[in-house]
């Protein structure tokens, strides 16, 4: 009888054993690889946000000096990434690559370089720094209003008053501010696509809205007969995400 006890017992013994291995490895299979250790991912800011920024100053600025603030939009975001650029972000806020300094400020950074025979060479170079992106723009209408050391007279064709439309201003920028043959394209595109004429010209008048329960973008924007862009720009969103009770600005 003694040895049948142990036989019980061994039995009973392995399969508790037995049982609590299947129940570590099912919640073992059931629990998320990654819930230990969740994952934070910065969103890049979208094109409309960076837009949304510098609009209304560029607007500003392009207004009281003669010039298209359109294309000064449309060279931040090329030139800048969208304010992506290691150039462009705090603390140098340098949004269209202008070298030397600015008030005594500079940043060393790394640039390619054109040796005059289509060789690309990778150099040190000295580029302005500025303290905001106001002073970016402002520092951007200096130069094309005062020219270069050599002609101050330099960049007189880009001024609204002597450049019939936009296109004509980006197309003297072509060979002139970028050796890019296909600059004025590029500009021409990215004024097109995010609607920036609309800064070339005053504010006609403004009204702030509520968004309500089922509302979209597309179909606030279809109802104010305005482009989502344009929504997302004057917000300074980063997504044509909105939820109801969310205030929006709505310019004409």
């Amino acid at each position: 009888m003694a040895f049948i006890r142990k036989i019980v017992l061994a039995t009973l013994i392995l399969g508790a054993v037995i049982g609590l291995l299947i129940f570590g490895l099912i919640h073992f299979l059931s629990t998320p690889m990654n819930s230990a250790t969740p994952q934070y991912i910065e969103e890049t800011p979208a094109v409309e946000q960076f837009i949304g920024e510098i609009a209304e100053s560029a607007r500003k600025l392009g207004a009281d000096h003669d010039l298209y603030a359109s294309v000064m939009i449309a060279q931040a975001i090329l030139e800048s990434n969208s304010g992506q650029s290691g150039l462009a972000t705090s603390p140098n806020y340098n949004l269209f690559g202008i070298k030397g300094q600015h008030q005594n400020n500079s940043v060393l950074l790394e640039t390619l370089e054109d040796d005059g025979e289509g060789n690309m060479t990778t150099i040190q170079a000295e580029f302005r720094k500025y303290a905001s992106y106001e002073e970016s723009l402002k520092d951007y209408v200096n130069l094309l209003r005062n020219g270069v050391s050599w002609n101050k007279h330099y960049y007189t064709s880009v001024f609204k008053s002597n450049a019939a439309s936009y296109k004509d201003a980006t197309q003297f920028l072509t060979g002139s501010y970028a050796t890019d043959s296909k600059y004025n394209e590029k500009l021409n595109s990215l004024i097109a696509q995010y609607d920036l004429a609309q800064y070339d010209n005053p504010i006609q008048s403004k009204k702030t809205i509520q968004v309500e329960d089922g509302d979209s973008l597309p179909l606030i924007a279809e109802a104010n007969k305005v482009s989502v862009t344009s929504i997302m720009q004057w917000n300074q969103l980063n997504s044509n995400f909105v939820e109801a009770g969310q205030t929006l600005t709505i310019i004409y």
